[in-house]
C-alpha cells in the first residue's frame, strides 16, 4: 500500500494565465510566489496555522483547461523507489520525471500515472519549502488548502483503488461517491460520479464563519457566480460556500470540518447518505453543480454568460 501524506498541489490548465492570476490573487484571495515561463504559482497555506511551508500549493499554466494534475506527498520518502513498481505490477503504468519537469513542480523526483477515471495523478519526493509567511492576495481568510472533488467515471471501482493501492479511508457515502481521507480531516478526496475526469472542485478553509459570509457578499458585489450556499454539509459539519472561477472550475470556502483522530480509526464507522440535496446541505440551501444535484439539473443547464461569471466585471 501507498502511503500518501497530503495532496501537495494541483496543477491546472487555462487559456488565459493574466485573468487566472487575478482571480486566484484578488478573488480568491491567494499568494502569487513565483511566475516561471508559462505558469504562475500560488501559496495558501499560514505557517502559524499549521506549521506549513509548502512552496505553492497551485499552479496554473497556459493550456488546456481540462489538463488537471494533483501532486501528493509521501508520508516516508524513502518509499519513492519502490512505489513505481507496486503501481506498475498493479496495472497502473508509471512515467519517471525529467529533471525539467520536477523543477517546473519544485521538487526534487516525481512519477506520474493514470487512475481509473483517467484523472492524472503525481507523486513526489522531497518537494521544496518556503521560508516565507503566507501573504494573501486579499484577507478572505484563508488558512490553508483542504482537499478536492475529483471526478470519477466509476465511484466503486476508484474507492477500490483509493483504499486499497493507496492508503485513504472511507469517511461516508454520499450515495454512490465516496468521501476519503489520508489524515485527520474529514476528506481529502471526495469522488464525484462524472461522464469525464477531472478535478471537480478546490476547497480552501477559512479561520471563522464570518470568513464565509464576508465572502459571500464581495463575491456577490464582485459578479461572481454563487453556485453552492452559504451552508453546512451533514457529512463533515464544515459550514461552506462555492463560486466559479475561471474555465468554470469550481472554489469553496469551508470552516469547522470534522476530524478523525488517531484514536478513533479502530472504532470508526463510514455513514450512508442519501443522494439528495439534503445531504448536502442541512440548512436548505441548494447546489447549482451537475455533481451534487439528484434531479441531474442544475449548473450544466444554467444561462452560459452567468457561468462565465464575466471575469471582466470581475477584475
Amino acid at each position: 500500500m501507498i502511503d500518501l501524506f497530503d495532496i501537495r498541489y494541483l496543477r491546472m490548465g487555462t487559456p488565459d494565465l493574466e485573468s487566472a492570476i487575478e482571480f486566484a490573487t484578488r478573488i480568491v484571495g491567494l499568494q502569487l510566489v513565483s511566475r516561471v515561463g508559462k505558469a504562475a504559482y500560488f501559496r495558501s497555506d499560514k505557517v502559524e496555522v499549521r506549521g506549513d511551508t509548502r512552496d505553492h500549493t497551485l499552479v496554473y499554466f497556459e493550456g488546456d483547461p481540462k489538463d488537471h494534475a494533483t501532486g501528493f506527498d509521501l508520508r516516508n520518502p524513502e518509499d519513492f523507489d519502490r512505489i513505481g513498481a507496486e503501481l506498475d505490477n498493479a496495472g497502473y503504468p508509471v512515467t519517471l520525471a525529467t529533471s525539467e519537469e520536477c523543477e517546473l513542480r519544485r521538487v526534487k523526483r516525481m512519477l506520474s500515472f493514470k487512475d481509473p477515471s483517467g484523472n492524472r495523478i503525481e507523486i513526489v519526493s522531497r518537494p521544496y519549502h518556503s521560508g516565507t509567511r503566507y501573504f494573501p492576495g486579499r484577507d478572505s481568510g484563508i488558512t490553508h488548502f483542504s482537499h478536492i472533488g475529483l471526478r470519477t467515471t466509476d465511484a466503486g471501482r476508484d474507492e477500490a483503488f483509493w483504499t486499497r493501492i493507496m492508503n485513504a479511508r472511507v469517511s461516508d457515502w454520499i450515495g454512490d461517491a465516496p468521501l476519503l481521507r489520508v489524515d485527520t480531516a474529514h476528506h481529502t478526496l471526495a469522488l464525484f460520479p462524472s461522464p469525464h475526469p477531472g478535478i471537480q472542485h478546490i476547497n480552501h478553509q477559512v479561520e471563522d464563519v464570518d470568513d464565509i459570509m464576508r465572502s459571500y457578499y464581495f463575491l456577490k458585489e464582485k459578479g461572481v457566480r454563487i453556485v453552492f450556499g452559504p451552508g453546512r454539509h451533514p457529512l463533515s459539519s464544515a459550514i461552506m460556500l462555492y463560486f466559479e472561477g475561471p474555465d468554470r472550475m469550481v472554489y469553496e470556502y469551508s470552516v469547522g470540518v470534522k476530524h478523525i483522530m488517531p484514536e478513533q480509526e479502530a472504532t470508526y464507522r463510514p455513514r450512508q447518505f442519501p443522494f439528495e440535496n439534503e445531504s448536502f446541505c442541512m440548512w436548505g440551501s441548494k447546489p447549482d453543480l451537475p455533481e451534487f444535484r439528484a434531479d441531474g439539473e442544475g449548473g450544466a443547464d444554467a444561462d452560459a454568460a452567468g457561468r462565465r461569471a464575466g471575469l471582466r466585471s470581475v477584475i
